[in-house]
This record gives C-alpha cells, sequence and structure tokens, in this order.
C-alpha cells in the first residue's frame, strides 16, 4: 500500500463515467411518458443517477489533492502545482468548447448560451482553487486539510443561502459560475464543497496510508459515516438549529441532499476500497485513466457538439424503456472503444500549454 497506485480511485472513476453515459443517454432520449417518478425502476434508477455527479466530483478532489501531496514527498509539488493551474484551464476550455455552436456562428447567429457552466469548468475552476489554497496555506498540510474539511461543511450548510441568487449585474461569464439563472448545469458552489471533501480525504491517505490496518479502518469509516450522513444528517442539523436556534440549520435540513448525497459517495467509496483488489481489470483501470476523452466523445455524439447535430436531435425523446437499456448499453460500448483506439491522450496539447504557462 505504501508505494502502491490507489486502484480503487480508478475503479471509482470509472464507474462514474459509465453511470453518466448511460444516465445521460437515457434522460435525453427516454420518451417523456417513460418518466414517473412514482414507478419504483425509473424512481431507483433516478436516484443513483443522481449520485454519479457528487462521486465524479469528490474522486477529483481527491485524486488530484493525493498527487499533488505525494509530490510535495519528492519536492516536486511547485512542478505539481503548474499542472493543475494548466489542467485546470485546460478543462475550462474544453468545457466552453464543447459549448460552442459553430454552424450557428458560420451562419451569423449568435447567443451567449455557450457560456453556460458544466461539469468541466466546474472541476477546472475548483483545481485552480486548491491550488490556491495549498499555496496559501504555505504548503502546511495540517491547515490545509482543516480549510478544506471547513469549506466543505460551509459550502454545504450555506447553501439555503445561495440557493436562488443571482448576479445579474456582472457579466454573464462570471455570473454562470455563480448563478443557474442562465441555464448553467453546475456552479461552483455547492460543487466545489464535494471537491473540497474529496480533497480532504486525500489528506488523510496521505497522512495515514502507510498505518497498519489502514484500509480496514478507512472501509469502516466510509461505511459507518455514509450511512449516518444518509440517515441521520437531517435529524443532526435539526438538533444544532434547536442548541443554537440558528435558523440556517433547520433550512439546510429541509432540503439536505447535499449530505446524504456525500453519505451516497462515502457507501461507493467503501465497497469499492474493500474490494478493489477483486475489481482493478485491466479494462475498468482504463476507463478511469481515460474519463476526459470518454467524457468528450459521449457530449459530442449526444448533444451535437460543434456541428450542433447530435443523438438529441436525431433520435429525440423516443425509446421505449427496453429501447433506451440496449442503446445505452451499445452507446457506452461505442464511445470506449473510439476513447481507447482513436483518440490520443491530451498529451500534446498539455504540452503546449505547460510550456506556455512556463515561459
Amino acid at each position: 500500500m505504501n508505494s502502491k497506485r490507489l486502484y480503487f480511485i480508478d475503479i471509482i472513476r470509472a464507474f462514474a463515467i459509465l453511470m453518466m453515459l448511460q444516465g445521460h443517454f437515457i434522460n435525453t432520449l427516454l420518451a417523456d411518458s417513460y418518466k414517473d417518478i412514482n414507478a419504483i425502476p425509473y424512481s431507483v434508477w433516478s436516484y443513483f443517477r443522481g449520485i454519479t455527479a457528487p462521486t465524479f466530483f469528490t474522486i477529483s478532489g481527491l485524486i488530484f489533492t493525493y498527487l499533488l501531496l505525494k509530490a510535495k514527498e519528492k519536492g516536486q509539488d511547485k512542478l505539481r502545482m503548474r499542472k493543475g493551474i494548466v489542467r485546470g484551464f485546460f478543462l475550462i476550455g474544453v468545457g466552453y468548447l464543447l459549448r460552442i455552436p459553430f454552424l450557428s456562428w458560420f451562419s451569423g447567429y449568435f447567443n451567449s448560451y455557450f457560456l453556460v457552466i458544466d461539469v468541466l469548468q466546474c472541476i477546472g475552476l475548483s483545481l485552480i482553487i486548491i491550488v490556491v489554497i495549498y499555496y496559501l496555506c504555505a504548503k502546511r498540510i495540517l491547515l490545509f486539510s482543516f480549510i478544506l474539511l471547513a469549506l466543505g461543511f460551509l459550502i454545504f450548510l450555506s447553501e439555503p443561502l445561495y440557493r436562488t441568487i443571482s448576479f445579474d449585474s456582472l457579466p454573464a461569464l462570471l455570473n454562470n459560475y455563480l448563478s443557474k439563472s442562465n441555464g448553467s448545469i453546475f456552479t461552483i458552489t455547492p460543487w466545489f464543497g464535494y471537491i473540497a471533501f474529496g480533497a480532504y480525504i486525500a489528506t488523510l491517505f496521505h497522512k495515514y496510508a502507510k498505518r497498519t490496518n489502514f484500509k480496514k479502518i478507512t472501509v469502516l469509516s466510509f461505511f459507518i459515516l455514509g450511512w449516518v450522513l444518509i440517515i441521520c444528517s437531517s435529524d443532526i442539523l435539526i438538533l444544532l438549529h434547536r442548541i443554537s436556534n440558528i435558523q440556517l440549520f433547520i433550512d439546510a435540513a429541509n432540503y439536505n441532499y447535499l449530505f446524504t448525497r456525500l453519505g451516497n459517495v462515502l457507501l461507493y467509496f467503501s465497497f469499492f476500497y474493500a474490494f478493489e483488489n477483486y475489481l482493478k481489470f485491466p479494462l475498468i483501470l482504463k476507463i478511469g485513466q481515460k474519463t476526459l476523452s470518454i467524457y468528450v466523445i459521449h457530449f459530442t455524439i449526444i448533444y451535437g457538439s460543434f456541428f450542433g447535430i447530435g443523438l438529441n436531435r436525431i433520435i429525440g425523446k423516443t425509446l421505449t424503456p427496453g429501447q433506451a437499456i440496449f442503446g445505452a448499453l451499445l452507446f457506452i460500448t461505442i464511445v470506449c472503444f473510439i476513447s481507447f483506439h482513436y483518440v490520443k491522450t491530451n498529451a500534446f496539447l498539455y504540452k503546449h500549454l505547460r510550456s506556455i504557462f512556463k515561459k
């Protein structure tokens, strides 16, 4: 474990990206008449689909911060920080690029919808924030760890304060990172909260992973804390309200999806970390390492990036459940195949971006 790769990270990333593929495919193409939240199959599917984004954000914070702290051991954290900033801007750029309607622009039609924020921009900005926090902490890991935990908790707790807020006075480019008023899918709050919790977990792995029984204790801790957050977090918030008479606690408890979703994520972590030795198949690990190219390919096919012609227009919401399930499996296979065999890594772009940044 001391020097081994944390395989469960790639396994979780693979699981999350596959869940995202089938989730986007089915949600985009399943006929609306079958989307009955009162139907058990659809409600179960919808519930587990809702865990996908929190899992992806949390694991992104974990892997980035873990690599940053491992680089610190070798005296290479400055290089890792530069790489993190470059990767952050790269993800932001790719996120915008995927939404640019080039055909519409060429025909003379322009609108600002491509400025809405999706998962890539949010993760990219979050990585940059992690680097900034690490730098401001003067590389003191204990302080860094505490700030991450506190930020995650405060962002989740204060969600009622910014849930419907809008910053219309700001340019759309900035407003979209803070508000969903213009159609952004993900905003920096509350989603940076999951990144922060993932980064905090990374500090624990970095500090304690070499200790005896770390894995057993961590698996059990993930499992217990996950269930506590799912079952008891609302009650704990209500109790805090009774003790302090602070209205924010009861407001957070009345719409408590952030802490409960984090509980679901921790249960995933517990399962995949416990069984990583039985799940680290080369195919799964490869999928976990190709998440960006898989995301770009799937987004292009479904939503028609660049040309505006995707499955959402060609097929539309017309599929039956059986067709949607079969189509999702086929879609996953095709996207992964293209990613493995026809799409090169991002090494070329990263190389030139890093050289520009270095200069």
